[in-house]
């Protein structure tokens, strides 16, 4: 039902985050949204697949109250 990106795409989005990071690292220090910053990068960087990241974390969670 979901398609996986290819290995390329993951390491594109991967390097991408990382550049992101380091080239606004010394803006977003004294800014007060730097976690709804942070947060999204955090999204794109888990993204793997066309399963939204929340779906494919809650299947891996242990079934406690099934």
């Amino acid at each position: 039902m979901y398609q996986r990106y290819p290995l390329y795409r993951i390491l594109l989005r991967r390097t991408g985050v990382v550049l992101l990071t380091i080239i606004t690292l010394p803006f977003m220090a004294f800014r007060s949204d730097k976690s709804r910053y942070y947060s999204y990068l955090h999204r794109v960087w888990s993204k793997t697949s066309t399963k939204p990241v929340w779906l494919s974390l809650a299947e891996k969670a242990p079934k406690d109250f099934y």
